[in-house]
């Protein structure tokens, strides 16, 4: 293909380099000319392991180059890739100057075009920075209509400095934020040859995968440091605690615990977290991330009662008692948790849970509920429609089986609300519409 790419910079120059060598004719395009020239003469204006051999090369082959004339660079493109920078303001938003001039120039340089571009945006965004602020730009300047005159794309790129071009051929996935499908293709034809999953989603989402990703990458390293920091006041060797804790590719290092819904609950993690606060407080050690843990797990219970309190609606059927399916456990669960606070605050609870006998319940599981809300007794119903028919609204904490998950949407009425925390699956779901909220979706 014909690529331009936009902005000369770190993502630019890698993505525009890469590109070249894959045998598409790139042309890079940038304000400075400096950059510009460093292109043109075959070197690379950054510094990255092996970007310059791939410059020299795709150069003198005759398949890159560079530019400031942004209308000289889109007059024979197919693809017009945004590279420029979003650094930070000074209250943490995000700098769009940059990104939305070189939109305004694409979108002057398309509007005596007839040819159809795709525009993709590799810049890192916020969610809904392109359908909002972006957009709307190119289809001004240039009079043409998205989706039908030309191509719109978010990109992400997921480039670490030192080992980009590795990264760029070796990508965990690649995410393509797309308008419509025929901008998908388009796009998605630049990484057909990459042995690498490629995803095709709303816009929106491929915004919002690069910031959970660098969030998170964030969040392990401070998280391992707070971990380093308890070792090293015990006299442990961190490195050794994590590199075991790392082998356990099963709830550690995996997909578990990632999904969004309701809060954590159960007998260790919050009893084991509080414990390690306490230690770290002992020695002196400060541990914010850690601290933080408990206090936005209790939030996730406090926004389940504000859905409630805002529907108006005081007969309440919570579907599920104990802290996760397959036990009958109720320590620290945010169920019975989420119960006292409706308890509190005057609704009446019709609660059912196909795990939970009152009359079976033995030990600390058993004194738990007669210390909390010794009173369950009279709000637990014996069946799932009970509990549901009594009710105005009706709250799943707890993933059902199959049968239970037919058996609830059959039994709901017009008249009720459903508040799903777990993610409810299937047909049922679409067909509530307007009857149907969401804990984190």
């Amino acid at each position: 293909m014909n690529i331009a790419v936009f902005g000369l910079g770190y993502v630019g120059c890698v993505s525009a380099a890469c590109l070249a060598r894959d045998g598409h004719r790139v042309i890079g395009v940038d304000v400075n000319p400096v950059k510009v020239k460093c292109i043109q003469q075959g070197t690379s204006p950054i510094i990255e392991p092996g970007l310059e051999v791939l410059i020299q090369t795709s150069v003198a082959a005759g398949l890159l180059q560079a530019t400031g004339d942004v209308a000289c660079a889109i007059d024979h493109a197919e693809v017009a890739m945004i590279c420029v920078g979003t650094p930070s303001q000074d209250d943490g938003g995000l700098e769009l100057k940059y990104v939305e001039r070189v939109c305004k120039d694409i979108g002057r340089a398309l509007a005596d075009k007839e040819v159809y571009i795709t525009i993709v945006v590799r810049s890192t965004i916020l969610p809904g920075t392109a359908l909002e602020r972006l957009l709307p730009i190119l289809e001004a300047e240039s009079g043409k209509k998205a989706g039908r005159d030309l191509g719109f794309c978010v990109n992400p790129e997921f480039l670490r400095e030192g080992s980009a071009i590795a990264d760029f051929d070796h990508p965990p996935y690649t995410i393509i934020g797309q308008l419509d499908a025929q901008s998908g293709e388009r796009v998605a034809q630049l990484y057909a040859h990459l042995d690498a999953p490629l995803y095709r989603v709303p816009l929106g989402v491929a915004e919002m995968v690069k910031y959970t990703s660098n969030a998170f990458h964030a969040l392990k390293v401070v998280f391992a440091n707070e971990i380093g920091n308890v070792c090293q006041s015990y006299s442990i060797d961190s490195h050794q605690v994590m590199n075991i804790f790392a082998q356990d590719t099963k709830l550690n290092l995996s997909p578990a615990y990632l999904k969004p819904g309701f809060a954590f609950g159960g007998s260790c993690l919050g009893k084991d977290l509080r414990a390690l606060l306490y230690a770290a407080r002992q020695h002196n050690v400060r541990v914010p991330v850690l601290e933080s843990v408990l206090p936005s797990n209790s939030l996730q219970i406090q926004k389940v009662a504000r859905i409630l309190l805002r529907a108006g609606r005081w007969k309440v059927g919570i579907i599920g008692l104990s802290f996760k399916p397959g036990t009958d456990d109720l320590r620290e669960s945010p169920a019975v948790e989420l119960a006292e606070q409706l308890i509190g605050k005057g609704f009446k609870l019709y609660i059912y849970d196909r795990e939970v006998t009152l009359g079976c319940l033995y030990g600390s599981n058993r004194a738990f509920i007669d210390q909390i809300i010794p009173h369950i007794g009279s709000l637990m119903r014996p069946s799932l429609e009970e509990a549901v028919s009594a009710a105005e609204i009706v709250v799943v904490t707890k993933r059902l089986s199959g049968d239970e998950e037919e058996t609830l949407f059959r039994l709901l009425r017009p008249d009720q609300v459903l508040v799903d925390l777990v993610g409810l699956d299937g047909q049922g779901v679409q067909e509530l519409e307007g009857q149907y909220r969401g804990i984190a979706w």
